[in-house]
C-alpha cells in the first residue's frame, strides 16, 4: 500500500497582537475541514501576527498556546504546527511547535532573525536544526526568513518534506514565489509554505501565497491569493523515492559541514 501525509494548509488573517482571538479562531477553522488530515500547518506567529512586542506578548513554553495545540491536536487527531512568541529564562524567540496527536511535541527556533524589521533585536536566533519523523515521513520545519537561506535547508538529512510558516509581505512575494519553487526542485523534497494574508499593526499587507510543491517544482496545491482558505494536499513517499532513484541529484551534490 502506497505510503501518503495529507497535510492541509491554513492560509489565514491574523488578530493584531491578540492570542485569545487567534486561538478561537483558528479552532473554529479546524472544525471546518472535513477531510482526514495527518498535519495542520499554521502561519508564523500565529497567535499575534508579526510582532516585535514580545516582552507583553511572550509565553512560557507550557502557555496557553501550547495547551491549546495539545487539546486541539488530540480532538482532531492531527499533528499541528506553526511559530509563537516564546521567553524561555530572559529570552525571547520565535518557536515553531510541532504537536503531535497524543500531545507530544517538538520545536525549531528561528535561525535567521529579519534585520530588516528589527527581530535580532528582540529574538534569540536557533541554531539547532529539527527532522520529524512522522508516519513514515520526515519533515523539516522552518519559519519564514530562513527561506533566504539555502544552506540552512540542505538535505543533507534525507528529508522528504520541507516545510515554511511565514508572514511574508506582499511587496517581497515575488521571492517567496521563486525560494519556494526553487528549495523543492534543489532538495528533491516536497515543500509547503504557509503565509497569512491581510493587513497587520505595523500597516504591512500580506497576500498569502501558500503552496505546496513537489519535488520536481511542480505546484500541487491550488492558488487562491488575498484570501483566507484551507486546503488538504496528500503527500506520496513513492513520488519521491521513485523520482530520487531516477534522477540521483542529490547524490551529486556538493559535499560540506556546517560549522
Amino acid at each position: 500500500m502506497e505510503k501518503t501525509l495529507k497535510v492541509t494548509i491554513v492560509q489565514s488573517h491574523l488578530h493584531w497582537e491578540n492570542p485569545i482571538a487567534n486561538r478561537q479562531h483558528f479552532s473554529e477553522v479546524f472544525e471546518t475541514i472535513k477531510e482526514q488530515t495527518n498535519v495542520i500547518v499554521l502561519p508564523e506567529m500565529f497567535t499575534t501576527g508579526f510582532s516585535m512586542n514580545a516582552e507583553t506578548l511572550a509565553e512560557e513554553t507550557n502557555g496557553a498556546s501550547l495547551q491549546w495545540l495539545q487539546a486541539e491536536a488530540k480532538k482532531h487527531n492531527t499533528a499541528i504546527t506553526g511559530s509563537v512568541i516564546i521567553k524561555e529564562s530572559a529570552y525571547f524567540y520565535n518557536r515553531l511547535f510541532f504537536v503531535l496527536p497524543d500531545g507530544t511535541f517538538k520545536t525549531y527556533d528561528k535561525k535567521h532573525t529579519f534585520t530588516l524589521a528589527g527581530e535580532h533585536k528582540v529574538y534569540s536566533a536557533g541554531d539547532q536544526q529539527l527532522i520529524i519523523d512522522f508516519k513514515g515521513f520526515k519533515i523539516k520545519p522552518l519559519v519564514c526568513y530562513d527561506l533566504r537561506f539555502p544552506v540552512w535547508a540542505r538535505n543533507t538529512e534525507d528529508y522528504d518534506v520541507l516545510l515554511y510558516v511565514a508572514n511574508w509581505p506582499e511587496k517581497r512575494i515575488n521571492a517567496w514565489d521563486a525560494l519556494l519553487k526553487a528549495r523543492a526542485i534543489e532538495n528533491m523534497s516536497y515543500c509547503i509554505g504557509v503565509n497569512r494574508v491581510g493587513l497587520d499593526g505595523n500597516g504591512h499587507q500580506y497576500t498569502g501565497h501558500s503552496a505546496v510543491y513537489d519535488v520536481l517544482g511542480n505546484l500541487i496545491s491550488e492558488t487562491d491569493f488575498e484570501k483566507e482558505f484551507h486546503q488538504t494536499i496528500s503527500l506520496s513517499k513513492q513520488h519521491i523515492d521513485s523520482n530520487r532513484k531516477h534522477l540521483n541529484f542529490l547524490n551529486d551534490a556538493d559535499k560540506f559541514t556546517l560549522t
